[in-house]
């Protein structure tokens, strides 16, 4: 390395080897960048030197606070950070219309068009009358008319506007200061307090939407609310609103409820009753009168006071109005005619469609002997039913062509719907059998003919007699009254199982029966409707019918819209096989297990039955001018405490036909002679001579034995009644009565 030499009077700098003319170059002071530090060596900035350090005449620069500095720099950011809030927020706003928009279409896109809306209809009533003419009951909603918002009192609208819809008149169909008072009540209660909707918004949800709670039918009522505010005045809306609300009890509009509540024309209501009225909207099933007394009448109270609020009415007309409702409910329908209305709406739609105006249905039922069956049914099972473990019973009482007079489907209507007499299926057990000696009969054999009571064992089936019992050789007339089971199964067997459901399904079963040999003991269900239906051959002759209580259905102007014709199904029976089971069923009532149904001067006929384990009593017995069955027993299908057929439905019975007879004149069965075959019973046995030997086979494949020729027995005395028998023969129906 070389080193510069030193100059006289200066310092010489090392030249690191470089040329002596680039060794002189170096810079000066104004050349560099000052790099001075504070104290604490944070780098400062420079400050820029005048242009020459001699000119005195260029004044120097201020320097600018540095608090104003800073507050500027906030400042920009405020403006800068206020226009992007306006931007985004003008961004998000026109996104959210853009999505109410959508919000709107979609939900309009799910209405019917608003230019083809109408105000629909009120929906049809039914009303359903006796033979005699007078109304049994109404389907439907209440019979009510329209009334006309001129016709009012003025203080009954105002009631509905007090409670409902205080700004009803200044608002478009929906009301912001409602909804938000709403919102706040709400939210103070911590729960739903206070509801926002309108009259209108509710008018238009009764009218065209149903009740379910979601954001989208709230969204189409509210359309549907603003649609109605356009096409109809205020109070068109009111009036609409008051006509179509619902009140309880099937009441719709305020005619009808005042009808139903008061007995009065909506007209003629106090100021009680229109506040009562009002009131009921809010939750009409739980504040009904006929069924919350107490709590309409506290209702009612709320609305007096927000009338007076609302300066519709006084504070003096409230206070005198507040506990003094002259209400009178008339009771919601529980009786048993209310089975009857059921089941006429059941079948409507086959006889007339669909319903689309107000109708009147005449039936076939006599509201006298509709009283006295449903009376027959619940005295028995309010003094016996504990007794004998019966909770349930059904009658039906018709004609002998079918007819219907009377039904009774349970033993109350408001605790059960459920129609016992048309819907419920359970086993006839020995009311079944008629079917079986019907068909042994049209194979040949007569009342006469003799068949073994005896012991028999089926591939280890062995039906028994209900007194375990056996009596040897019997007629098929003694087998019958006595309801032998071993006798039944045996001619079941002997005439075949299918041939005894041909013969059930042509006189009117319609239930599925099962073709076995347990068939003779009623082990296929039936209802007691198909089971009367198909007992009326033998009262009327041979006819075949279809049990009916429809025989016109007309429109309130009188236009005929459907009218009954007659049967066409014809003879079912022939004469001779009718007046040979009317004579066999008769003695049912003279001398075997129905002994107590006795109807004086009329000749009567019929069959009891018990289903295994005493789970059903029956009873189905006839006279020429009714045909009457009665069930009892128990809906879960549980054992009662030995209620037999010829117990308790013999004694409803025989109570509800002396009544349906006083005054009717006195007609015979066809072609039945009177008389019993029970007290020639041993007679009987010795004059047929040598009979089939009880171990000889039973033919198969529906065979039939010829009846074996006897000697008819010497004509009974007709005024002798089988409750004076004596000796063997009484001691014989004692023993196997209850069957």
């Amino acid at each position: 390395m070389a080193w510069g030499r030193k100059k006289s009077g200066g310092r010489k700098e090392p030249l690191f080897g470089l040329p002596a003319a680039l060794a002189e170059l170096r810079l000066s002071p104004e050349d560099r960048i000052p790099a001075a530090t504070d104290d604490d060596d944070k780098p400062k900035k420079p400050v820029p030197k005048r242009k020459h350090e001699d000119d005195e005449d260029e004044p120097p620069r201020e320097r600018k606070p540095r608090g104003a500095k800073s507050g500027a720099k906030r400042r920009s950011k405020r403006r800068f950070r206020f226009g992007r809030l306006v931007y985004w927020g003008a961004v998000l706003g026109l996104w959210a219309a853009i999505a109410i928009i959508g919000v709107v279409v979609w939900v309009g896109a799910h209405l019917p068009a608003i230019q083809s809306l109408e105000i629909p209809k009120r929906p049809p009533t039914i009303q359903i009358v006796g033979i005699d003419g007078s109304v049994l009951a109404s389907r439907g909603e209440a019979p009510g008319a329209n009334v006309a918002l001129k016709d009012l009192p003025p203080y009954l609208p105002k009631a509905f506007i007090a409670i409902e819809d205080r700004r009803f008149y200044s608002h478009y169909g929906i009301d912001p200061v409602g909804i938000a008072r709403a919102a706040v009540a709400n939210i103070l209660h911590r729960g739903v307090s206070q509801g926002g909707s309108t009259l209108t918004q509710q008018l238009a949800k009764n009218l065209f939407l149903t009740q379910e709670r979601t954001i989208a039918r709230k969204l189409q009522e509210v359309e549907l609310a603003l649609w109605l505010e356009r096409k109809h005045s205020k109070n068109q809306i009111l009036e609409l609103y008051l006509n179509r609300v619902y009140f309880g009890s099937g009441a719709y509009g305020v005619e009808a409820a005042a009808q139903r509540y008061f007995g009065k024309s909506a007209k003629n209501v106090t100021v009680a009753e229109a506040a009562m009225l009002a009131g009921l909207v809010k939750s009409p099933s739980r504040l009904a009168p006929n069924r919350n007394p107490e709590g309409a009448e506290a209702r009612a109270g709320i609305v007096l006071a927000a009338m007076a609020d609302a300066k519709f009415i006084s504070d003096a007309q409230a206070k005198a109005s507040i506990g003094h409702p002259s209400y009178n409910v008339k009771p919601a329908g529980a009786g048993t005619i209310n089975y009857v209305a059921d089941w006429i709406g059941e079948v409507l739609d086959d006889l007339v469609g669909q319903i689309d105006q107000s109708i009147v249905v005449e039936t076939t039922i006599d509201p006298k002997l509709q009283s006295v069956a449903e009376a027959a049914i619940i005295d028995e099972l309010a003094a016996k039913s504990v007794k004998f473990h019966v909770t349930q019973g059904a009658l039906v009482a018709m004609t002998p062509d079918g007819a219907v007079r009377a039904m009774v489907g349970g033993r109350n209507y408001a605790e059960s719907q459920y129609n016992r007499a048309v819907t419920a299926k359970r086993q006839p057990g020995s009311a079944f059998k008629p079917f079986i000696y019907l068909t042994a009969i049209e194979g040949g054999l007569s009342p006469e003919t003799i068949r073994q009571d005896a012991p028999l064992d089926l591939k280890g089936w062995r039906p028994e007699n209900y007194t375990h019992e056996y009596f040897g050789s019997v007629t098929l007339t003694q087998a019958l009254a006595m309801s032998l089971n071993t006798v039944a199964v045996r001619l079941g067997l002997e005439v075949g199982p299918k041939n005894v459901v041909r013969t059930a399904h042509r006189l009117g079963i319609s239930s599925k029966l099962e073709a076995n040999p347990s068939i003779a003991l009623g082990t296929s269900e039936v209802s007691v409707i198909e089971l009367v239906g198909a007992y009326a051959p033998f009262a009327n002759g041979g006819l075949g019918v279809s049990p009916h209580v429809v025989t016109k259905i007309r429109t309130n102007e009188g236009k005929v819209l459907y009218r009954r014709t007659a049967d066409p199904l014809g003879q079912v029976i022939g004469p001779r096989h009718v007046a040979m089971m009317n004579t066999m069923m008769q003695e049912t009532l003279l001398s075997g297990t129905a002994r107590k149904a006795e109807i004086p001067g009329w000749m009567a006929a019929g069959k009891t039955g018990t289903s295994q384990d005493f789970r059903d009593a029956w009873f189905i017995g006839y006279t020429a001018n009714l045909v009457t069955g009665v069930w009892l027993g128990n809906d879960d299908n549980s054992p009662t405490k030995k209620a037999t057929g010829g117990g308790l439905p013999v004694e409803v019975w025989t109570r509800f036909m002396r009544t349906a007879h006083q005054g009717v004149p006195v007609a015979g069965l066809p072609n039945a002679q009177r008389g019993g075959f029970l007290s020639n019973m041993f007679q009987t046995a010795s004059q047929v001579g040598a009979q089939p030997s009880p171990s000889a086979p039973v033919p198969s494949g529906g065979g039939y034995r010829p009846a074996p020729a006897r000697t008819p027995p010497p004509p009974p005395n007709p005024n002798a009644r089988p409750e004076a028998a004596a000796g063997l023969d009484g001691w014989l129906v004692d023993r196997l009565f209850g069957r």
